[in-house]
């Protein structure tokens, strides 16, 4: 009797270690597609865009992969931590989706942006993603260690990046109220940019998440939020 429920108890360790495996493997190919979405969008390179949109098909696929090794594990009747695992694993399997949903959405309008002229603000753009991929990366780390407090640095953070956001979002419309001719870029560059925003905003879920998993449903310390963009009457 011992050793068959040693048996099980060694089945069960190697379930969670390849589902926390499987989402930080899912959570990389999403930071990457990041990084790729960015460059092309530098790079002007539809083919390499093409290639991103394609890449998020990996990722959905890796997030069913969860969802199956979530049900094997709920099957076996878990304990309270464990139920948190499976929750949390989930909601970050989620989150991550999105995050690569994200990146393709800024592949596909980088696309549309390459029939343009050039804008300065793809600057502003690249600081802004490579904000959010290390969130992103970061987050996952913390998830990997159980670090808590390292997941709650990242949701902190998120107002360093709705900094950035909110100057970039009043820069391009100063643009397209000067040059009636970089309205099209602009908005483009809009809803890549509100997309980024949205990134940063499921790695502070992916936080929370960790938070849950580590503390329950202690109560999250306050953050700070410094999205501005709906108060568009000063430049």
């Amino acid at each position: 009797m011992n050793e068959q429920h040693g048996h099980i108890v060694k089945s069960h360790d190697e379930e969670q270690r390849r589902l926390l495996d499987e989402i930080l493997r899912m959570g990389e190919m999403a930071a990457a597609q990041l990084d790729a979405a960015l460059d092309v969008i530098d790079r002007r390179n539809d083919r390499a865009a093409e290639r991103i949109i394609a890449g998020d098909r990996a990722i959905d696929a890796l997030e069913h992969e969860v969802s199956n090794d979530v049900m094997k594990l709920a099957l076996r009747g878990p304990l309270a931590r464990d139920l948190r695992q499976i929750l949390a694993a989930l909601r970050i399997a989620s989150d991550i989706e999105r995050i690569g949903d994200y990146a393709a959405n800024l592949a596909k309008r980088s696309m549309a942006l390459n029939r343009t002229p050039p804008l300065q603000p793809t600057r502003g753009l690249r600081a802004l993603g490579t904000l959010a991929a290390r969130q992103t990366r970061d987050v996952l780390a913390a998830y990997r260690d159980g670090d808590a407090q390292a997941a709650q640095r990242v949701r902190e953070r998120d107002a360093e990046l709705d900094v950035l956001y909110t100057g970039l979002f009043r820069e391009l419309l100063t643009y397209m109220m000067e040059d009636a001719h970089s309205i099209t870029p602009c908005t483009h560059l809009l809803f890549m940019a509100k997309n980024i925003e949205r990134i940063g905003d499921h790695a502070t879920n992916i936080a929370e998440n960790v938070w849950f998993l580590v503390h329950g449903d202690d109560s999250l310390p306050t953050r700070d939020k410094r999205d501005d963009t709906h108060d568009v009457s000063e430049p």
